[in-house]
């Protein structure tokens, strides 16, 4: 591994590093107005949920490296503490970018970048129509995390009021990942699809303990076939299963098969039965590859 100190390296390759490794990110689609009523819409990828209770998002308009300028986001806060946090999808992706454009104090990106402007029901910011979810929010706060360029700003927004289009729930009116076909950002010009087949669920812990890695055996721990993901499964169950007996074997076709096959030669057949537990991990049988697993090729 190379090893990078940030107080010995350029703030832009500093930053480079962070957005390519920080990965990926929710965006932040967010409207704010001045003081003579000018709007403006800008991404920020700097963002996320901190608290439910109160409900909080925070975002970061960082000082632009090349000049130490400020961002029009931050002024606007700064004279009207309110803002409208709109979700970006793929279907706005390239507008949201075109938004990011350092247009003219005044600009509003509403009108280049194609957005609806929707009125906010307790703030003055509009809502963006295209986006299925809007947080209007109260600013309770800015940090600012230094006076040099790339320094961020932390603008810390308490949600007052949700707008949920109805599109993106499921029949429990919950939001469903498939529907809303959010976006994450990534480093340099690179994004990533939130939703189809980049989509994959890992069970929480149990609320019993779960055994752990470290109770596997030792064969199991340090095989050369299963991951670290295989194994994070493993260790989730409550106790571990016993292994299958030899009727049971078999009644399993492909370990009758392996067993006969490899009945002389214990090394490969364990090669085998860990691939075919790592088969049953894919398809969230646990338990029933705890129990190939734990079958001894060597008796």
């Amino acid at each position: 591994m190379i090893s990078i100190n940030p107080e010995e390296e350029s703030v832009a390759k500093v930053h480079a590093y962070m957005l390519g490794a920080v990965a990926p990110r929710p965006i932040a689609f967010v409207s704010t107005i001045d003081k003579n009523g000018k709007i403006n819409l800008s991404p920020y990828s700097f963002f996320n949920g901190f608290s439910a209770n109160p409900p909080t998002l925070i975002f970061s308009p960082a000082r632009r490296v090349r000049d130490n300028t400020t961002k029009h986001t931050l002024e606007n806060v700064l004279e009207v503490p309110e803002a409208c946090i709109n979700v970006v999808t793929y279907d706005m992706v390239h507008q949201t970018s075109l938004a990011s454009t350092e247009y003219p104090k005044g600009t509003n990106e509403f009108v280049k970048a194609g957005f609806t402007p929707l009125e906010s029901e307790r703030i003055k910011p509009p809502r963006v129509k295209e986006s299925p979810v809007q947080f209007e929010c109260k600013v309770k706060d800015v940090i600012h995390l230094g006076k040099e360029g790339g320094a961020g700003n932390l603008v810390i927004c308490e949600i007052i009021k949700i707008h949920l289009a109805e599109s993106v729930l499921n029949e429990n009116h919950q939001l469903d990942p498939q529907k809303i076909n959010l976006v994450g950002r990534m480093g340099g010009n690179f994004y990533t699809k939130a939703y189809g087949s980049s989509l994959f669920e890992v069970p929480k812990p149990l609320s019993k303990l779960g055994v752990g890695i470290d109770m596997l055996p030792e064969q199991i721990r340090n095989s050369h076939i299963l991951s670290g993901n295989d194994l994070g499964q493993l260790g989730n169950v409550e106790k571990i299963p016993t292994p299958l007996t030899s009727d049971e074997i078999q009644t399993d076709d492909y370990l009758r098969d392996a067993f006969e096959r490899l009945k002389n030669d214990p090394e490969t057949l364990s090669f085998h039965l860990h691939k075919y537990a790592k088969e049953l991990i894919k398809n969230n049988q646990i338990e029933a590859a705890w129990k190939v697993l734990l079958i001894d090729p060597f008796k």
